[in-house]
């Protein structure tokens, strides 16, 4: 998917995943997700371009989801929530940075363990801890097929987010992801990331070791 083409759109058990790509130079994900019995909404990341943004969520829009506080993934927030009066939510650790960035205050701090609602959808909170301090994640449990899971930039095809060669910041990275993902879910888990395609934990288990031991 490349900025300013169409959106993809994905139909879940109970939500409407539709994936758009912003910005020609950092390529972010956004993902709107729909309830599709209650039609309540939620995005996750508004990264960039609310000219592409509103007019895809439409008149309502209930949450904002902000994976962390990289400056990418949040120069959309103040307008898109301006104009929907969305409740803005991002991991605890992460949230004065965002909000001083934007000057969006975070409504709700999220933690491991925490559960965000969308309609009749439950998704669940996973801090990845490493690429920031408060990173986080959103796992979907689909009732009718495969769990599905958003990681922001902590997770991607190939390894894991940026920890700007810091040992002990991939180390963290790295068992998080380990032991909060892949020990827990199925390799049939659809994952989407904050930049590029989506892929499955099944195809990126065999390359655990590989990625600890090149450290990146």
């Amino acid at each position: 998917m490349k900025p300013g083409g169409p959106a993809d759109v994905r139909e879940l058990g109970g939500l409407t995943v539709t994936k758009v790509a912003v910005d020609a130079q950092m390529s972010n994900n956004c993902y709107l997700l729909r309830c599709r019995r209650t039609g309540q909404q939620l995005l996750v990341d508004a990264a960039a371009e609310p000219e592409t943004l509103l007019p895809l969520i439409g008149e309502e829009l209930a949450t904002v989801v902000t994976t962390h506080q990289h400056w990418d993934h949040h120069r959309a927030l103040a307008e898109v929530t301006a104009t929907t009066g969305a409740t803005t939510l991002a991991g605890e650790p992460d949230a004065a940075a965002i909000t001083e960035a934007t000057g969006v205050p975070i409504s709700r701090t999220l933690s491991h363990g925490d559960t965000v609602t969308v309609g009749e959808c439950t998704l669940e909170v996973i801090a990845l801890r490493g690429h920031t301090p408060g990173s986080v994640a959103l796992l979907y449990r689909n009732p009718e097929g495969s769990p599905h899971l958003w990681t922001g930039d902590s997770l991607f095809p190939g390894g894991v987010g940026n920890t700007q060669k810091d040992p002990v910041r991939f180390t963290q990275l790295l068992d998080d992801v380990e032991e909060r993902i892949f020990a827990t879910l199925p390799d049939d888990t659809w994952f989407y990331p904050g930049h590029g395609d989506d892929s499955t934990i099944g195809a990126e288990r065999p390359h655990l070791a590989e990625w600890r031991e090149r450290g990146w």
